[in-house]
């Protein structure tokens, strides 16, 4: 990936501040007044020394003590107003940002998701919407107010010292121009070590998350000792990169802090000397050194916010890589709508597609034409191509040759949320999310009442086990609906496609993985739902799909023979084998 600048990167995430101008120009007048207000503290300082200790005058020391602390009141009230505006910002910020990011991805296709080795697993990204944006909120809700008072307060009290004593404040102003080198040279190294040690960090959590997703496998086949191992050397590379950042921005901090502190110990030497001979007074040395200590506190701050700068910079641009990534597969402008009522006649034509991480085509010279209304199974071997079909239909993917049509229409001129509203998925391992029974029927139909959930789970055969449910369509599933059976889960996704009510019907083998009673009751229930559709059903047990309209076999992405079961075990030397594979037992 090539290097952002970082200012740009920077300059780019405060333009996601620009709704809340208002809050900032509150925060900023709150940073100056409190900033100002520490400045005047100096030269109460002088006062008080000059006026009220030295001159012996108990009333001039009430007066400037008592005008101190109206100014000390007035610190205190614009630092709480800061504090709060800026933490606000920075909160609000790292909202708006994972809302931005997160409604984005949704947007890629699934072919996106599917690189890990680019770092676009489901884990990896999900550390990137919660641990990076944690850092910019940290950033901008203190890191940047900090650096903004601190440059304040450098500037303040450089012009205070100037106006004090000019010749005295070189001393100290050469000590921030040699400051500046060590803050370029070691913040870059940050900022490297920092983009190193938060992909470190989300390697930890896509390896957490997918062992504890498959955590019956993992003890099914005793591998814990294994991924004890495996996650404790990816825990270890996570903290020997945080100790390597954490060494940079050290010696950035502590160099910085060296040289102007010297810088401030020898002013101190030389204005000792003018205050022995006489052309100094002592408030104005305690002034001046009050100036010098602020001056120098403001660089040593900015040396070390310009750590969390270069943190920040990291994970910035692995968030804005997630927004910069265009979807592949995205609806055409204008887009074209389908005839209404839908049919839901499909044509293949002459398709060729490979997937972008292999060489082999998974479908090719591929064309067939499916009728409004009829009812097609699709058989073959393993990596026939039988997925690949739904995949290309629901235009997960585009074919690099060929075009699929729905009613006519040329899939890829439809609005996405036209095509895919068409269509209703029931795959082989439904996915059911965290959230109650009724929530996640309403992916189907968001707007659907209570009979309507009632009626749809009724004609999936779901109604009577979703009654005897503690909380019946309240009851929350838990994270994948893994308190449910396969039977359960798969007429829970039946309900939902019912619920869709969509014109095209595609099953991705639903009965595969159930036992004989589910595989009844399912069946039963998709023989419901799939009337007076067009449906298209994957299916590696044939005697689920022998009474469809026409039985389409492929073989190595291509359509080898098309026909009823009767004629294909005529014409089919593939679709004989496959049948007596399944049937031997029962001719």
């Amino acid at each position: 990936m090539s290097q952002r600048p970082q200012p740009r990167i920077l300059l780019r995430l405060l333009g996601f501040l620009r709704p809340y101008r208002l809050r900032l120009a509150l925060a900023a007048s709150a940073l100056l007044v409190a900033s100002g207000s520490v400045l005047l503290l100096g030269n109460g300082l002088r006062l008080v020394i000059d006026q009220g200790f030295l001159a012996a005058d108990a009333q001039a020391l009430a007066k400037t003590l008592g005008l101190m602390l109206g100014v000390v009141a007035l610190l205190a009230v614009a630092s709480a107003l800061r504090y709060y505006q800026v933490t606000w910002i920075g909160e609000r910020l790292a909202a708006d940002l994972r809302q931005r990011v997160f409604d984005h991805l949704l947007t890629l296709e699934p072919g996106f998701f599917e690189s890990a080795s680019e770092g676009r697993a489901a884990g990896e990204i999900a550390s990137r919407l919660t641990a990076d944006t944690s850092v910019l909120q940290s950033l901008f809700g203190s890191s940047v107010s900090l650096a903004l008072r601190n440059i304040v307060m450098l500037i303040g009290a450089v012009v205070l010292m100037l106006l004090t004593q000019p010749w005295l404040s070189a001393l100290v102003l050469v000590g921030i121009p040699a400051t500046l080198l060590p803050i370029v040279w070691y913040g870059r190294r940050v900022r490297r070590l920092s983009r190193t040690s938060q992909d470190h960090v989300a390697e930890l959590g896509r390896y957490a998350e997918e062992a504890l997703s498959g955590i019956q496998t993992l003890q099914a086949f005793t591998h814990e000792a294994e991924d004890k191992r495996h996650y404790g050397e990816r825990v270890d590379q996570a903290f020997g990169s945080a100790v390597a950042r954490t060494r940079q921005r050290a010696w950035l901090t502590g160099v910085a802090m060296l040289v102007v502190f010297t810088a401030v110990g020898v002013m101190l030497w030389q204005g000792g000397l003018a205050v022995l001979n006489g052309t100094m007074s002592a408030g104005e040395l305690s002034a001046f050194i009050f100036y010098a200590v602020l001056a120098a506190g403001a660089v040593a701050t900015l040396a070390e916010v310009a750590g969390d700068v270069q943190r920040a910079a990291g994970a910035a641009e692995r968030l804005l890589e997630l927004l910069d990534t265009p979807p592949a597969i995205s609806s055409p402008t204008p887009s074209q709508e389908l005839p209404l009522p839908r049919q839901g006649a499909i044509t293949l034509d002459n398709i060729r597609f490979t997937y972008p991480t292999r060489n082999t085509p998974a479908l090719s010279g591929f064309s067939v034409h499916i009728h409004a209304g009829e009812r097609v199974a699709v058989v073959g071997p393993s990596g026939a191509g039988k997925s690949t079909l739904l995949a290309l239909l629901l235009r997960f993917y585009d074919p690099q040759q060929g075009c699929v049509t729905l009613d006519g229409v040329d899939i890829r001129r439809l609005a996405l949320a036209t095509l895919r509203s068409t269509l209703g998925l029931v795959a082989q391992s439904p996915v059911l999310f965290s959230g109650s029974v009724a929530e996640n029927l309403r992916y189907g139909c968001p707007t659907a009442t209570e009979a309507q959930l009632r009626l749809a789970a009724e004609d999936a055969n779901a109604l009577s086990f979703i009654e005897a449910l503690p909380q019946g369509f309240d009851t929350p599933l838990g994270p994948s609906g893994v308190q449910l059976s396969g039977g359960q889960r798969q007429r829970l996704a039946i309900a939902r496609a019912l619920l869709k009510d969509p014109a095209v019907l595609l099953l991705d083998e639903a009965t595969s993985a159930l036992d004989a009673e589910s595989e009844r009751l399912v069946q039963k229930a998709l023989d419901r739902l799939m009337q007076g559709r067009t449906s298209i059903v994957i299916a590696h047990r044939l005697a689920t799909v022998v009474n469809a309209d026409r039985l389409l076999v492929l073989q190595d992405g291509r359509l080898v023979a098309s026909g009823t079961h009767a004629a294909l075990m005529e014409s089919s030397e593939l679709y004989r084998h496959l049948a007596a594979l399944q049937f031997s037992q029962h001719p």
